[in-house]
Formats: structure tokens, sequence, C-alpha cells
């Protein structure tokens, strides 16, 4: 059950309204890297969190927050959008030109939302829950929440050098603070499943010796004139998940044959010459 009191989570003040800088709000709202995803991906790892019932407590407090900077940026976009020309002859009173493209505005947000944020990234396009990740496994969803967190926090980042306005400053510094905590807490519930030497390789739940073992820990060097990959950390000495040895390893050859098929099914709307 979720609960609302009527007030922001955090301030949100916008002392020159600045519709271009809205529209770039729109990417921390509606887009891939932005808190519509975070919200929803979390919310449905907790519905889904089996084993200890922290997890799932955790994973559903931090979906309701995400909500709460969702109602920010919108707010934020409500607030930069009230400087926004609502016709074409207000916006060429200045500029012909920049008229033209309404000065970069998204048009959406004009005619579809009357000033107001929407659930779409910086190009109007709809955000479609394609990006929500929600596995059943625990340690596969923290690693995920890391990497949604850290692509959030540079988004973050890129807005607030984008404005000079002092009051955006002030919220994206909020947001950037909340997801340096988010990425750490989802390291730490890591930590808690046993870190990269108990959790990994995920699922952890299936025996390694049912696996190609000699590929497990293998770096594959795909070079066409056999030469050996470049080395790294990944290609020698002790695995990260401390049960292997990485290697390197040149596949100048293929391991398998040419793929062939089967004919074509009858009433498959092949040519006669593939049945």
């Amino acid at each position: 059950m979720f609960y609302t009191d009527g007030k922001l989570q955090y301030p949100v003040r916008v002392e020159k309204p600045d519709p271009l800088f809205a529209r770039a709000l729109q990417q921390a709202i509606g887009g891939v890297e932005g808190e519509i995803r975070v919200a929803m991906q979390y919310f449905f790892q907790a519905c889904g969190a089996r084993g200890n019932p922290k997890f799932r407590d955790l994973l559903m407090n931090t979906a309701a927050e995400e909500l709460g900077h969702i109602e920010m940026l919108a707010t934020a976009v409500a607030l930069n959008m009230e400087g926004a020309p609502l016709s074409e002859r207000e916006a060429v009173a200045k500029d012909p030109v920049a008229g033209m493209v309404m000065g970069g505005i998204n048009m959406k947000n004009i005619l579809s939302a009357g000033l107001s944020a929407m659930p779409v990234d910086s190009d109007g396009v709809p955000f479609n829950m394609s990006h929500i990740y929600a596995s059943g496994n625990i340690a596969a969803d923290m690693t995920a929440n890391v990497a949604a967190e850290s692509t959030g926090r540079v988004l973050a980042v890129r807005l607030y050098n984008m404005t000079n306005d002092p009051g955006m400053k002030d919220m994206l510094s909020y947001l950037i603070a909340r997801d340096t905590m988010h990425q750490n807490q989802w390291l730490a519930a890591l930590e808690e499943l046993g870190g990269h030497q108990g959790a990994f390789p995920i699922p952890n739940s299936f025996p390694q010796e049912k696996e190609k073992q000699e590929f497990s820990y293998a770096f594959l060097g795909f070079q066409a004139d056999g030469a050996p990959p470049v080395s790294g950390r990944w290609s020698e000495g002790r695995s990260i998940d401390g049960k292997g040895e990485f290697t390197s390893t040149p596949l100048s050859s293929a391991l398998g044959p040419e793929p062939v098929l089967g004919k074509a099914k009858p009433g498959s709307g092949a040519q006669s010459e593939q049945m």
C-alpha cells in the first residue's frame, strides 16, 4: 500500500524558467536512465522477491522513494515550462527561426500535457517498460540495480552541468546524492549475499561442474591472424569469484561446423526449392 501527504520529498524551485531545460529533464523521468525505470524495476523486483523478507523491504522502500523523485522532476518540468511560448506568434516575436522549432521545446509538453511533464524521454518517446529487469534472482537484480543507478547518476550529473539555475542545481545535487547511496546499498546487499566470491557466477545454485569448464574463465580472442588478445586483469590470475584461473585463448578457428538446417515445411510460405 502506498500513501502520500501531498508534499515533495525534497524542495523544488526554479528561479528562471527554462523550457529547453524542461525537455532535458524529461530524460530523467522517462528515459532509459530515468526514474520511471528504476521505480518500476525495484517495485517488480520487490513483488517477486523470495527468501529473506528484508530484501523485499529494501527494494519496496527504494521504489517508493523513486516515485517521489518522479514527482520532484515532474514539478521541475512544469515550473520550467512556465516560460514556454503558447503560440507561434509569441515565439517568433524574438526570433523567426527559433519560433519555427519552438526553441527546441518538445511540442508534446504543450499540446498533450498543457505545460506539464509526461512519461516520455527528452525526444517525447513514451517509456515502454522494456528496460525493467526483474529476474527473480536477487543477486542478478542487485547487480542490474547498480548499473541502473550508475547510468542514472551519469545523467543527473550531465543535467547538473547543463543548468545555472540555483534551484535546479540544488534539486539535482540531492538526486545525485541519492544515486550515491543507492549504488552503495545495492553493493552492500550483494556483499550480504556473499560478495563476488559467494554470489557469482549468477545463479550460484547451478553446479559449475555441469559447465564446459574449460571455457568458464577463458578470455577468447577473435583476431583473424591468431594473435593473442590484449591482456588484462580479465585474462590472467585468479578469477574474481575465486573459483578458477583466468586464461587467454586465441580462437582463430571455429569450434563447430557450418550450420545445416532441415528443409522448409509445406505450408510455411517457403519456395518449392526449399522443400
